[in-house]
């Protein structure tokens, strides 16, 4: 580490090509400060491309930090862009250029050699990017790099790097509706997140649960209060009494919070098993009045309940 900043230092003749780099990002400063974001994405970039070109050049990870806050600023950098752009009627494009540039740092990190461990972070930014863009089917590409790679260990990244992947890639297997599997990813989020960041615990918990409620299991209404998850409450109720009507009304009060999180066809489908636990109920109230009609369940029956 101290070896190549040693030598960055001594390279005086390069001085002047450094100094052009640092240029663009102080150009980037002057436009943010003055609220010109679109000028301050542009300044940004440059100077993201010029520092990815020379952390390509240096064989030690000992600039990887660095490079870290370079790819969360030029995405947020590039979110706030678009939004001006939005805002003066003219077509968002930022976002999707700094995705292109996130792409090419994991190409230089995708690679043998320590700076391999920075691909996991590099990955979670297009991920936040592609979902942000409503791109998610470009996330597969680097899922195949970082799953099939024989260069990457997946233990060896940083634990918040791999709760993050885990998080998404949880999420597509929602959206691709193979719960088992994003149980799987979820789950892994969730036992491996910071205790501390109950934020991000909620985040998780809000895709668990409907994949966990999918599945047959029913969280606690402790874990629902503690992490103000309140939406999902009638739905849980609904599901242990069987009532129908209940799950129907919890859907529509809580519509739009479900369909931004994409999980209210996933919770819809939660009806047949609403369906399953009514007939049950049924059945054992037949029995005891009726036992030898007790699997004859009465359609009339059965449409009050509904």
């Amino acid at each position: 580490m101290m070896q190549d900043a040693s030598s960055l230092i001594r390279q005086s003749d390069k001085f002047s090509e450094y100094g052009e780099i640092l240029a663009h990002l102080f150009r980037s400063l002057q436009s943010y400060r003055v609220g010109n974001l679109v000028e301050a994405y542009l300044a940004f970039e440059k100077f993201a491309n010029a520092f990815v070109q020379e952390f390509r050049n240096w064989e030690s990870a000992w600039a990887l930090e660095a490079l870290y806050v370079v790819c969360y600023e030029v995405r947020i950098l590039a979110e706030k862009a678009d939004k001006e752009l939005t805002s003066n009627g003219k077509s968002p494009e930022k976002l999707k250029a700094a995705g292109s540039l996130l792409m090419k740092v994991f190409g230089v990190l995708a690679g043998k050699g320590p700076k391999r461990v920075g691909a996991l972070y590099v990955t979670c930014q297009l991920f936040k990017t592609y979902f942000k863009l409503g791109t998610v089917n470009l996330c597969r590409s680097v899922i195949r790099s970082i799953e099939t790679a024989r260069i990457f260990d997946f233990e060896e990244f940083p634990r918040r790097d791999k709760v993050t992947y885990m998080y998404y890639t949880g999420r597509l297997e929602v959206f691709n509706e193979n719960f088992p599997a994003a149980d799987t990813k979820l789950s892994y989020a969730l036992q491996h997140c910071n205790p501390k960041r109950e934020r991000n615990i909620r985040m998780i918990l809000k895709y668990l649960i409907p994949v966990k409620l999918s599945l047959g299991v029913i969280p606690k209404d402790e874990l629902l209060q503690k992490y103000n998850l309140h939406e999902y409450m009638n739905v849980v109720q609904a599901l242990r009494k069987g009532d129908l009507r209940l799950l129907r009304h919890a859907l529509q009060e809580h519509e739009d919070r479900f369909l931004r999180s994409g999980v209210y066809l996933v919770l819809e489908k939660l009806e047949l098993q609403v369906y399953q636990r009514l007939m049950k109920k049924i059945y054992i109230i037949q029995k005891l009045s009726d036992p030898a009609r007790a699997h004859q369940l009465k359609l009339e029956v059965i449409a009050k309940s509904t």
